[in-house]
């Protein structure tokens, strides 16, 4: 019988040494795994000392630290990760362009009323000049180029097509 209890307490002592004795993972095999995890963010970076992760540089957004974050801590070997990494602003939008348009509404409107019976022309302010566009006849042309002119509303640009 205590030959039995003292074999039972060697085999005891035998797996609770087999248990301490685990593998430690050394630093320098954290780092190259950590480096590998941390590769698909270029603008961050890892550095593993005494089995944590110290994580820093900058992600998009918040969402993308998260689960850099979780991909370090499921590396087998790392006790815990200490984020210094921040989450880039996103810069404010520019101020709406205001264009103002060189013409004024009553020019462009006197001009549309020059021409509202000649079908197929569009009048429109296209850089700051009046522009007409559109396709007209040769007949309808020169009416469009007499009555446009006969308002003396400064320059004009005729981008018209005229068929034939």
């Amino acid at each position: 019988m205590k030959k039995t209890i003292a074999m039972a307490a060697l085999a005891v002592a035998v797996s609770f040494g087999a248990v301490s004795c685990k593998k430690k993972v050394s630093d320098a095999d954290l780092q190259t795994q950590a480096t590998t995890v941390v590769t698909t963010n270029p603008s961050a970076s890892v550095e593993v000392k005494d089995g944590v992760a110290h994580l820093s540089g900058t992600f998009e957004s918040q969402e993308a630290k998260d689960a850099m974050i979780k991909n370090l801590k499921a590396i087998n070997g790392v006790k815990d990760v200490m984020d210094m990494a921040t989450v880039a602003s996103t810069p404010p939008p520019p101020p709406p362009v205001e264009t103002t348009s060189a013409i004024a509404p009553e020019v462009q409107q006197k001009v549309k009323d020059a021409v509202k019976d000649i079908p197929g022309v569009k009048v429109e302010v296209v850089n700051g000049e009046l522009t007409l566009t559109g396709t007209v006849s040769a007949t309808d042309a020169r009416k469009v180029k007499e009555s446009v002119d006969a308002l003396k509303v400064g320059k004009v640009n005729y981008n018209y097509t005229v068929k034939k």
